[in-house]
């Protein structure tokens, strides 16, 4: 298999730790590859592989001790975590994957890859093969994050009694609300794929109007890594594409399950949420829903935007490892 322009194999997916050049350069993204010793600064993990059912998995295994599996959304990739996996992975094993089409994870052109079906489908196959049940108890703890709500929610549907702990950033899995405009029209025919694909105004546009404090250039620039080049843009757009505003659309149906779910999967364990206060795509309406559904939660709320562990990382993360350290 090849990657996004076909010049060199991937390495092999046997989980082991290899040289993230030759991935970036089998992703076509040579800019990454030349820039790989400022990611390591910031992002200083192995990095590993996984055949899924859609296409190559690229994840973060990091640690020893309860496993915490971290989901994040779009356009980012694992690399919104590291703080969160740096703090963590004393105490505990870190999971972070790629959603197929985003960071180091293949980008297949097929645009049916990047329904939400498919990406649990992605993880579910992921998370048997890395962390298979312990036994019958629950022993993963999930984090989710935008897109990784939906995605980590529907497969604790399929795995009902797997979640041990939950912890929310801004993420919605309700079929009530709306989003913001800047969302929408990147969903219009043709005009949605120049902005996002050709322009790249969707991945440039979430590193400076997703913060509170204006992010570094250079981890603006790491955010921006992974989506170098038109083809490797396919799955930001695929994400954009798969919002359920028609809700009798296959994606609309499998979130109107995962959201008559919440309540009754996780009444009954602790749950954390961390919220970032000014952000325009997750308002305070989605919170107060996360209220309603989950009403034992534990909630804190950060003057910070959509990134809020960039806003806010070193107070979240500290009150998500007490949180997890805590008795179940």
């Amino acid at each position: 298999m090849t990657g996004t322009d076909g010049v060199a194999p991937y390495p092999p997916t046997d989980g082991k730790p290899f040289d993230r050049q030759l991935l970036a350069q089998s992703l076509g993204l040579p800019k990454l590859a030349r820039e790989d010793a400022a990611l390591r600064r910031h992002y200083p993990f192995s990095s590993r592989l996984f055949s899924s059912p859609g296409g190559l998995y690229h994840y973060i295994d990091e640690g020893k001790g309860e496993t915490v599996v971290m989901l994040h959304g779009n356009p980012t990739w694992s690399f919104f975590y590291r703080r969160l996996v740096k703090d963590l992975s004393p105490r505990f094993r870190c999971l972070v994957p790629d959603h197929l089409g985003c960071g180091l994870s293949e980008k297949p052109a097929d645009p049916g890859c990047f329904t939400l079906e498919k990406h649990i489908d992605n993880l579910e196959a992921w998370l048997a093969a890395v962390a298979p049940p312990a036994g019958n108890g629950p022993d993963l703890n999930l984090v989710v994050h935008d897109w990784g709500g939906p995605i980590g929610l529907g497969y604790a549907l399929r795995h009902p009694g797997r979640i041990r702990r939950l912890v929310v950033f801004n993420t919605s899995v309700f079929t009530r609300g709306d989003l913001s405009w800047r969302i929408k029209i990147c969903r219009f025919p043709w005009l949605g794929d120049f902005l996002v694909r050709d322009l790249n105004l969707f991945v440039l546009g979430a590193g400076r109007l997703t913060v509170k404090t204006p992010l570094t250039p250079e981890v603006r620039r790491l955010f921006a890594l992974p989506y170098s080049n038109r083809a490797a843009r396919v799955g930001v757009a695929g994400f954009i594409r798969d919002i359920p505003f028609d809700r009798d659309s296959p994606t609309g149906q499998l979130l109107g399950k995962i959201d008559q779910s919440v309540h009754p999967a996780f009444h009954d364990i602790p749950v954390l949420i961390q919220w970032g206060s000014q952000d325009w795509c997750f308002t305070p309406f989605f919170l107060e829903l996360w209220r309603e559904r989950l009403p034992q939660a534990e909630v804190d709320v950060y003057p910070a935007g959509h990134l809020l562990l960039e806003d806010a990382g070193e107070d979240i993360s500290r009150r998500v490892s007490s949180f997890l350290a805590g008795p179940r």
